[in-house]
Formats: structure tokens, sequence, C-alpha cells
């Protein structure tokens, strides 16, 4: 047994590498990575500019590249796009030019990439942060959950906020290493905000309901998948959707019978994640297990179907 009863079973399970976070081939350009869970999300910060972060860096971003890095799903695939355009050591700051344009899961998968190779067990996490406005609207976000053995517990880290500059921007008081639940709420915290405790659903999305369609019950529960997968070591990207009722009209609530599988996953994702109810669940339930193909709804280079590169539960 690990500190504080956690079974070694699940921590072993969440250091190793999952086909979406193996560097493979590009792990020799892991030599030289520092040991500290907080320098490798700076390092993860330092190799990727978010898509809509070029007005903030004073940065035009090419069309080509936000074409080219959108589909990238795999870490090996992000590493070899890195190393193609600068094959410095990649603790090396890079210009903003040679850097992967991705999002939010870019970030937590690199980093959580770096903690597994580092011997860390780390996982991410779907779900909805609160610092990236100021309206008290809940963005859809992804960070990485590490395990800190000093404190025997998980950790929530925002590899994304690592860069100070950006700060201004944001409500970020808080040590991005330990970001506070009721700050960053993973997906089943917020679906049972709203469906045990009043949240309104319009409150929860990519933006609010006035930016776009985005937002509410319907795209809360699609992050619930997501989160659970993730917790299975299937970290999609986020426009990875397979179900056919969570992926139509976002602001439409979910039908009474739809919101059963995700009632379901919403208890057992929340607080001190119980291991092999999340493994079952996702094995058994066909509404919430990743196909092998997916429909992959990409916002530049169109919808597409995907076969992943491994056989799932």
């Amino acid at each position: 047994m690990q500190p504080h009863g956690r079974p070694a079973v699940s921590l072993d399970f969440y250091t190793a590498q999952s086909p979406f976070t193996d560097p493979g081939a590009l792990t020799p350009h892991y030599a030289g990575l520092p040991d500290d869970p907080a320098e490798l999300a700076r390092v993860a910060r330092d190799l990727l500019i978010h898509r809509g972060e070029g007005e903030a860096f004073g940065y035009d971003i090419p069309q080509d590249r936000l074409h080219h890095d959108a589909e990238t799903r795999y870490a090996d695939d992000i590493l070899r796009l890195l190393v193609e355009r600068d094959d410095a050591p990649l603790a090396r700051r890079r210009p903003l030019q040679d850097r992967f344009v991705g999002v939010c899961r870019d970030f937590a998968l690199l980093h959580c990439s770096f903690l597994r190779h580092r011997g860390v067990p780390a996982r991410l996490r779907s779900g909805f942060a609160d610092y990236f406005r100021a309206d008290g609207f809940h963005c859809d976000h992804v960070v990485t959950e590490y395990w800190d053995d000093r404190r025997g517990t998980w950790l929530l880290a925002d590899a994304q906020l690592a860069e100070p500059a950006l700060h201004g921007g944001w409500d970020v008081d808080f040590d991005l290493m330990d970001v506070p639940r009721d700050r960053f709420l993973v997906a089943g915290e917020a679906w049972r905000a709203i469906r045990e405790r009043g949240a309104d659903p319009a409150t929860f999305g990519l933006h609010p309901p006035q930016e776009g369609p985005f937002f509410g019950e319907r795209f809360v529960a699609g992050n619930v998948r997501l989160d659970l997968a993730a917790l299975n070591k299937v970290e999609t990207l986020l426009w990875d959707v397979w179900s056919e009722e969570e992926g139509v009209e976002p602001g439409r609530p979910l039908s009474k019978s739809a919101r059963v599988p995700y009632d379901r996953a919403a208890l057992i994702t929340c607080g001190d994640v119980p291991f092999d109810a999340v493994r079952q669940l996702f094995a058994e339930d066909d509404v919430l297990r990743t196909p092998r193909t997916v429909l992959c709804m990409a916002q530049y280079n169109g919808t597409s179907e995907v076969t992943l590169r491994q056989d799932l539960p």
C-alpha cells in the first residue's frame, strides 16, 4: 500500500505512459528534463502557444500552423513537430514561431508525459475553470493531476498558467501546482453542481450562450465522458466525440434517460476517485466507453472519422 492507503496498482497505472503520452522514438529528447513537477510544467509551457494567445503575445499565428497542428493527438507527434522546428533540448524555451500551436489539453498532455517519464503518477482531468473570465463563467479546460508523495494526495496543476506574463488577464492568485478544487471543477463535479445543487448550466462551457452554442448540460456531459476516458488513460482530443446523443446541439438539455450514465460517471470521478470503479464503468458502459473509431469534429480541418492507435477496453 502507498501513503494514506492508496493502492499501489493505481499509482503504477498512472506512472506508465499511455499511447497518447508515450514519447516513443522521441524518448531520447527527454534527456536533461528536470525532475520537479513545477519545472516540468514550465518546460511544457515554453514549448507551446495556445491557439488563442497570439494577440496576448503580439504574435500572428500562421493559419497553416492552426490547421497543421490542430489534430495532433499523440505526444510523439507533437514532439516530432517541435524537433523539426527547433532541435534544441526540450528544456530550452522556444521562440514563438517554433512552438506547437495547441490548446489546454496539449499543455496538460506534455506535462503528464514528462511527469510519467520521471516516475510521477499523473493523469489528465477535464473540467471547468473559473479563472479565465471575471463574469462567473466556468470555462472548458484541461489540467494535469499528479500524485504528491509528500502530502500523500493528488494535486491539480495547470501548465498553461506557467507563463507569468499572461497572468494579468487571468484571476490567478494560487499555486499553479496546487489549483484549488473550487477554482477548477472536474467535469463530474460540474455535472453534480448542475444536477444536485441547482447551478445554472449556461455558466459552464466553451463560452457563454451569447458567444456561441457550446455551453450547458450537454456540453458538461461531454466533459464527463472525456474525463472518465482520461482517468482510463485514453486522452483524446477535446473534439473527439462518440456519443450521438451528446454530440449535437450542445445548448439543448439531455433527455432524462440520457442523463443516467453521466450521473453514474459523475459520482465516481469526483473527490477520491475509486480506481477499480472508473476502470469497470469505462469498460462496461457502451455510452461512456471510447470506441476504436471516433468522430473528430476539428475546428479548422473539418469533421472526419479517426481510428485510434490502441485497442480500448
